[in-house]
């Protein structure tokens, strides 16, 4: 199934959802984060991550994800944790539940490239350093990565 989430709210219009994502923290050589600023987060810092497909495990949706968002191409290492305590609402009125399953890991090819229509921007950060990311489940996400944590669940 392609775009699951327009065939979901073809049949619920814009009421609240579980959104399934899945996230990769890629870290270089430096031990700093990539971060990118995309149109849906009004010009501000997030990781790279997207909706996992129908028929796609997270960490093919997060390795698909960050090809098509960084230019890269990327390993999984670890998983971080799951985030799943979070709500938002979208400019269209959308309304969901993201369940996040975060990984770490790096870049084993490919190129940074932004195409101005998703990514806007990209950039690594030291995670000490990094900017205030678009929505609190992110931040925590940073956050439990500066604290070095696994297997973290909220």
């Amino acid at each position: 199934m392609n775009d699951y989430v327009s065939w979901i709210r073809d049949k619920v219009g814009h009421d609240r959802i579980f959104l399934n994502v899945a996230i990769v923290i890629v870290v270089n050589d430096k031990g700093e984060v990539l971060l990118q600023k995309r149109s849906k987060t009004e010009n501000r810092w997030g990781f790279p991550g997207g909706v996992i497909e129908l028929g796609e495990s997270a960490d093919e949706a997060a390795v698909r994800e960050a090809r098509e968002e960084t230019g890269l191409e990327v390993q999984i290492e670890n998983l971080l944790g799951v985030y799943t305590r979070y709500y938002d609402e979208y400019a269209n009125g959308d309304k969901a539940q993201p369940v996040a399953i975060v990984f770490t890991g790096s870049a084993i090819g490919g190129k940074l490239a932004t195409d101005n229509n998703e990514t806007f921007e990209l950039s690594f950060f030291a995670p000490d350093t990094a900017p205030t990311l678009f929505n609190a489940q992110h931040n925590d996400i940073l956050d439990d990565f500066r604290l070095g944590r696994t297997g973290v669940y909220r």
